[in-house]
């Protein structure tokens, strides 16, 4: 799994600091989270292929996070893509969109399905497959916000090849078969499970993204042992009390909640346009004297989630 901070900056772009928007890509699968501001600028430097986004995550709809929203769906028309695009978020997200094409009479000729969450104040599985789901992260902001938390199922255990040829299980499909859980049947009738040929069950990967909030004690049991917590780090403790006015968080917040979580990195994002480049280290300082495995994220950052062997 690989995560792409295609923007770090909040409120207002500036020079080298795009508007919020994270991409996680699975499996050749993209999963976009939130989509700010010059998203599609990135995404071209990164040469990533906007076609493969099947799904965009909105955290809610203030303009600093839907801004690249109307340049995704125009640019997705123009590159062949045949399958479904899900957008996930809260209300109006639907309003904003269907206005988005109608006043830009945008040629649109792929589907586009819009999902508006009917119960944010709780957590909620917007997404699953047989690999992975994604559910909500209630938040405490201005308006109606979410986080959203990706979780890998666990996987099948490790085979072993040695054992499936001592039970006389045939190389070829049935191999395939125990590898993916499934039970076989050799010709003799006897049955021979995964648990036979198979190590113990594998952990998979967790990645989260917060956003736009106020501190809350309930970020932290969601996001519990996230291999990368992207939070926001808006304001440095000076300036708690504006923080809290505009529920925001200050880096420290945003360390403790990781620090809570037990995350194993946390990359802090959408700082205010207050704090330009060296200001930016007030911020890391701080979150690193609660959760030392703190970083900056910068546009264009990768983070690589490697397996757990």
């Amino acid at each position: 799994m690989e995560v792409y901070v295609l923007g770090c900056g909040g409120m207002m772009p500036l020079p080298g600091r795009h508007l919020t928007s994270v991409l996680v890509r699975r499996e050749g699968e993209l999963l976009l989270f939130d989509c700010g501001e010059a998203t599609q600028v990135s995404l071209k430097r990164l040469n990533l292929k906007w076609k493969r986004i099947s799904t965009i995550y909105i955290s809610h709809t203030h303009a600093d996070h839907i801004t690249g929203l109307p340049g995704i769906l125009m640019l997705s028309a123009q590159v062949d893509r045949t399958e479904p695009l899900t957008i996930i978020g809260p209300k109006k997200i639907k309003e904003y969109i269907e206005s988005s094409i109608s006043v830009l009479d945008m040629y649109i000729n792929y589907e586009i399905i819009i999902k508006e969450l009917e119960n944010p104040e709780n957590s909620t599985v917007v997404t699953e497959t047989d690999e992975y789901y994604v559910k909500t992260i209630p938040l405490d902001h201005s308006k109606v916000c979410v986080g959203y938390t990706l979780v890998e199922k666990e996987r099948p255990g490790v085979f072993f090849p040695e054992k499936a040829r001592e039970l006389q299980v045939p190389v070829g499909p049935m191999w395939s078969l125990l590898q993916g859980g499934e039970s076989v049947t050799l010709d003799d009738g006897r049955i021979i499970s995964p648990n036979d040929v198979l190590g113990r069950s594998r952990k998979g990967r967790k990645f989260s993204y917060v956003t736009d909030t106020a501190y809350i004690d309930t970020i932290a049991p969601i996001v519990e042992g996230s291999d990368l917590l992207i939070c926001e780090g808006m304001f440095e403790e000076a300036l708690i009390d504006s923080a809290r006015d505009k529920k925001h968080m200050i880096s420290k917040q945003s360390a403790k909640i990781a620090k809570d979580a037990g995350v194993k990195q946390l990359g802090l994002i959408h700082y205010s346009p207050r704090y330009m480049e060296k200001d930016l280290q007030k911020l890391l300082l701080e979150a690193q004297s609660v959760f030392k495995n703190t970083v900056l994220t910068r546009d264009r950052m990768l983070f690589d989630l490697p397996y757990e062997e």
